[in-house]
């Protein structure tokens, strides 16, 4: 990618994420989406912006009415500022969503490379969920996640998009909610498999289902993908402890 499109994209990036503050229900709300996005604490971006880190808070809890678009712009400037400085990783993951479809992006809810590796053991551990199949499979290596609404991926996104859930590496955990009955989401991985050379998470992870169809654990056995399932009562809870993740 040359420098001109590049920096094309950082100002759609910029664009994208300013719009979505100024035209959400609730503005405070969507600023930490984004902050908790770039991984980035209310104290750092207040620090960035010469403001105090209560008024990012008092936005975000809706204590102070909506910013205006100057704050927003300071806002929005800072993240990108601080990610930067910090190697990209989150703009590197927006890019690539970028470059995907519209409706690719709406149904990824977080993607993330880990900072160092963590087996899938301790994964599971530090998230609460529990491995139902791939035992063997535990002290495999993951360097990211993806977490994606279900729903919306395989009723929405086209196929040759699917790849680009895979971020910088295959070694991740693809995390699928709104899992109902646990069929769905093997399927999409099989087709994904079926396009793209018999590419493949390193772990599966349901969010939404006490009980997977016994299809999908077929599908899950025969393609050699461990899986596991998460009983977190809300997704906004499932991304809190992923991104404590380091």
């Amino acid at each position: 990618m040359n420098a001109l499109s590049e920096d094309y994209l950082l100002y759609e990036i910029k664009a994208k994420i300013a719009g979505d503050i100024v035209f959400s229900d609730n503005p405070g709300k969507a600023m930490r989406k984004w902050r908790g996005l770039f991984n980035i604490s209310q104290m750092d971006i207040a620090e960035r912006m010469n403001v105090s880190a209560s008024v990012i808070s008092d936005y975000e809890s809706g204590r102070r009415k909506s910013p205006g678009a100057k704050f927003i712009k300071r806002f929005v400037d800072s993240l990108v500022q601080i990610d930067v400085e910090r190697g990209r990783p989150a703009l590197n993951t927006l890019l690539r969503l970028f470059l995907g479809s519209h409706k690719l992006y709406e149904a990824i809810l977080d993607m993330r490379e880990f900072s160092k590796p963590i087996s899938i053991k301790e994964f599971c551990k530090k998230i609460g969920a529990k491995l139902i199949l791939g035992e063997e499979y535990e002290d495999t290596l993951l360097f990211g996640y993806t977490v994606v609404d279900s729903i919306k991926l395989v009723l929405d996104v086209p196929s040759y998009d699917y790849i680009k859930l895979y971020g910088a590496t295959t070694q991740r955990a693809a995390i699928f909610t709104k899992v109902y009955y646990g069929r769905s989401p093997m399927i999409a991985i099989k087709a994904m498999q079926a396009g793209m050379g018999g590419l493949k998470p390193a772990l599966t992870v349901y969010h939404g289902t006490k009980k997977v169809d016994p299809l999908g654990i077929e599908v899950a056995k025969r393609e050699g993908i461990p899986l596991a399932i998460v009983e977190i009562k809300t997704v906004g809870e499932l991304l809190e402890k992923l991104r404590n993740i380091a």
